[in-house]
């Protein structure tokens, strides 16, 4: 069976707590998170925003998908956290 969910992300930053600061889209098998966008152009923020949540969540893969193209294939991209 697969598992997937949305998960806010809590964090305390310099002995502040932040609360709930990231939204994940997607995690799964509580292993991979999939960020899902829908922009015209992926940008680097959406990059480094995937790479935050694996950092902070310190799990090692996840998949970033833009829905809006015309080749979905060409638009799922994976990221690894420290290997």
């Amino acid at each position: 069976m697969l598992n997937l969910r949305f998960l806010l992300i809590l964090f305390i930053y310099d002995g502040i707590d932040m609360g709930a600061g990231f939204k994940m889209d997607l995690l799964v098998e509580d292993k991979v998170i999939i960020e899902l966008k829908s922009v015209e152009n992926l940008a680097l923020v959406h990059h480094k925003q995937l790479l935050t949540y694996l950092k902070l969540t310190n799990l090692k893969l996840g998949i970033l998908v833009n829905f809006n193209t015309s080749n979905i294939n060409n638009s799922i991209i994976r990221k690894v956290n420290g290997l």
